[in-house]
């Protein structure tokens, strides 16, 4: 297919902005004071606060070494003030200069204002006014206005709403790393008065992160003597918890006893108003059958639960006979639901569970043993806009089609859907399936992973229209690079051989790409096309492959596969001229655009920062996981969001 003139365009230089290609694993650098957004989250995967896509490096830049230094001037003559001064001799003796008085000159300022080797302040002398010698009238004292009782402040008076969104901007999602505290400045803030005290109680316990057990014995000692405080809390997030930072083996955490199964049910009893509990494989030991009871059956509020990772055989045991000896009275008003990577969940489970799910929105059973009959009973009333059936190997390609196009749960919600495969592995989608489901997608969709099908030529067309409303898409095997341009350039050599189609002016062939309807797309994951698919020459030749041109923007993240990876580690000068850099992270590369924009009009426009709604909280793209709350990307949740293959 060839390309367009325009499509072999350099791109547009944009703002040189230096970055980082590699996330390095080793300690981070001293916070510098200009960075005083950037957090860093004890073994935890984060996204950075930069401009640019795909950075998770914690890395900070000192500022110190950036200051600049005021040049001292030493041959600056003295100033007039000093032949100017005078000496007035004693009456008794005239002719003494050991007794008198110098008299300084009209012009002079005091002490103070005097230049010193280039310094106006002097340490060896106060200033001339303060000893009552000052010669220029003193000016009038300002009058200021009377402090305001305490509680009648500006900021005092306003709405609780607003004070408290104003006061969540000192809060921190994620923590700092180890022990170190936290929420310093909303600790002082309690100290200020008894309105910003209640305000703050609000932010402080609305959201509980436990990085580690000593943080949650700390926070289950309060609770316990203070109730009330409990009624506040809306999420407990262990995506951050790390069983190592206070004790290194098991036996020391078990004998310390403070995270405890016991411990974390006496927890929820004292937080009756949860929405949100966020747990993950480090704490699956503790979800027993007592604890599981509590969350999905006597904590009505519960909206979002998350056991990302869950999959010993105590949580086994504990969720199936939870689950399968439920009598579900009442309807359940769960919304959100992950049991990715659950993978010891036995088939059981899901036919129990997914029917009584009728609220539900979000589901992520990638990696489960979920089955035909198990994803077809959810529920009609569910409207799922998040979807991922990864690595599901138990479902079929017919029934995932059935379900997509004619379950009411999905077919005019859906947003973030993911059907990826280890294609090493296992296949579910051959190229007839696929051929059959792109045409009945929903147009709702923005995110989209094919990866691991089995995809050729045929489908480009059928994935043309899909651009036009994606801007995630994950390509399966089977392709090559030259076939990516029909997703972003009009075919004009298809066109061409039409024959009796075009006529003599080459009319159709201008009108059809007047009429081109250009794509969405900003992220495209390239990752299975291994085994020579993925030509590096062939990549830099823009006469031929568009993708690293400005015709394919607002393309600006291309993921690519291992052994590209390992190339692109030796040397990349290249994509460096085209104006994009590489970027990793755990097992995955991407080739990132270095500029803002593609052409010079998107200098104008304001900066994209990759943030959606339907992210619920992350900014960078390909994300793995769906998430369950929205929140700062960080912790177990990062690594399974972007550190991760599938």
């Amino acid at each position: 297919m060839a390309v367009p003139t325009a499509a072999t365009a350099a791109p547009a230089k944009g703002e040189d902005r230096s970055t980082d290609y590699k996330i390095s694993p080793g300690g981070s650098k001293p916070a510098s004071p200009n960075l005083t957004n950037s957090r860093t989250s004890f073994s935890s995967i984060r996204e950075d606060d930069t401009d640019l896509a795909q950075t998770f490096t914690s890395s900070k830049v000192s500022c110190y070494s950036q200051q600049q230094e005021q040049a001292v001037s030493d041959d600056e003559s003295p100033g007039t003030m000093v032949s100017q001064a005078q000496f007035f001799a004693p009456i008794t003796q005239p002719g003494s200069r050991l007794h008198g008085n110098w008299v300084p000159a009209d012009d002079f300022k005091g002490w103070k204002q005097i230049n010193v080797r280039g310094r106006l302040a002097s340490r060896s002398f106060g200033d001339l006014a303060s000893l009552t010698l000052a010669w220029e009238p003193r000016p009038a004292p300002i009058k200021r206005r009377p402090s305001k009782v305490t509680g009648e402040s500006a900021l005092e008076s306003l709405p609780l709403e607003l004070l408290s969104s104003i006061i969540n901007l000192l809060l921190l999602d994620i923590p700092p790393n180890g022990i170190t505290k936290r929420n310093m400045d909303l600790m002082s803030l309690l100290l200020a008065s008894k309105k910003l005290h209640g305000a703050t109680l609000l932010t402080l316990y609305r959201q509980i992160t436990i990085p580690h057990s000593r943080i949650f014995q700390k926070f289950l000692a309060h609770v316990t003597e203070h109730p009330s405080l409990g009624t506040l809390v809306r999420r407990f997030d262990f995506c951050h918890f790390n069983p190592t930072t206070l004790f290194m083996t098991a036996s020391e955490r078990s004998q310390a006893r403070n995270l405890t199964s016991g411990t974390l049910l006496q927890a929820l009893e004292l937080t009756p108003h949860l929405h949100e509990f966020l747990a993950q494989e480090h704490i699956d030991d503790e979800l027993d059958a007592g604890v599981l009871q509590k969350l999905f059956f006597n904590l009505e509020r519960v909206q979002a639960l998350d056991f990302c990772g869950c999959s010993c055989a105590s949580f086994r045991d504990a969720f199936t006979a939870t689950i399968c000896s439920a009598e579900w009275k009442q309807p359940f008003g769960l919304k959100r639901l992950s049991l990715h990577k659950c993978t010891t969940l036995p088939v059981a489970v899901f036919e129990a569970l997914l029917p009584n799910l009728p609220h539900l929105t979000h589901l992520d059973i990638a990696g489960t043993q979920v089955t035909d009959t198990a994803l077809a009973s959810l529920p009609s009333s569910a409207r799922i806009t998040h979807l991922n059936i990864a690595k599901c190997n138990k479902l079929s390609a017919d029934a995932i089609i059935d379900f997509i196009s004619t379950h009411p749960a999905v077919t005019q919600s859906l947003v973030w859907l993911s059907l990826a495969t280890d294609a090493r592995v296992h296949e579910t989608f051959d190229a007839d399936a696929i051929t059959r489901l792109l045409p009945l997608l929903p147009a709702t969709l923005k995110s989209l992973s094919l990866k691991g099908s089995s995809m050729n030529q045929s489908h480009i067309p059928l994935l043309r229209p899909l651009t036009k409303h994606l801007e995630e898409l994950a390509l399966g095997r089977g392709l090559g690079l030259s076939d990516t341009n029909g997703l972003f350039v009009p075919d004009v050599d298809a066109l061409g051989e039409g024959g009796d189609e075009t006529d003599a002016d080459g009319d159709l062939v201008m009108a059809t790409i007047d009429a081109w309807e250009p794509h969405t797309l900003r992220y495209l994951d390239l990752s299975d096309m291994w085994n020579g698919d993925f030509d590096l020459p062939t990549l830099y030749n823009t006469s031929g492959c568009a993708l690293l041109t400005g015709q394919t923007g607002p393309l600006e993240v291309i993921e690519v596969p291992e052994d590209v990876a390992r190339r692109l580690a030796k040397g990349h000068a290249p994509l460096t001229r085209l104006g994009w850099r590489v970027s990793e992270l755990g097992s995955r590369t991407w080739v990132v655009r270095a500029s803002a924009g593609a052409g010079a009009q998107d200098q104008a426009q304001p900066h994209d920062n990759g943030s959606r709604g339907w992210k619920m909280g992350a900014e960078n793209w390909g994300m793995r996981k769906v998430p369950m709350a929205r929140a700062e990307v960080g912790g177990m949740y990062g690594s399974y969001m972007f550190a991760r293959k599938l």
